[in-house]
């Protein structure tokens, strides 16, 4: 059973960073594309980024510049750094694994 777990989030202050985590267990993550998505309230969950088994990665254009991802396949784990955060960040963030494999979802709060 495939299993992945979020770590890092929490308040920032808006100008801050973070760097959010999820560990897979269950499964060799190297041949999957990985990626992080965001919900807030009240709104569609959103892409913010992807990386492919190959290493290239996708921004969306509201943390282009702001984030980066990326993935160790040895530690089955795929991270998100987030700097020069913004109250509009404030989200569940959830990572992704393949097609199916979602993650339980970390909250991210930017506020003063």
């Amino acid at each position: 059973q495939v299993r992945l777990v979020e770590s890092g989030g929490g308040l920032v202050q808006p100008g801050g960073s973070l760097r959010l985590s999820c560990a897979a267990s269950g499964t060799a993550v190297s041949i999957y594309n990985m990626g992080w998505y965001r919900q807030a309230p009240g709104k569609q969950r959103e892409l913010v980024a992807t990386i492919t088994s190959s290493g290239t990665t996708n921004y969306a254009e509201s943390v282009k510049g702001r984030a980066t991802i990326s993935r160790d396949n040895a530690k089955s784990t795929v991270y998100l750094q987030m700097n020069s955060l913004k109250p509009e960040d404030t989200a569940v963030y959830y990572c992704k694994v393949g097609y199916i494999w979602w993650g339980q979802g970390t909250q991210v709060t930017v506020s003063s």
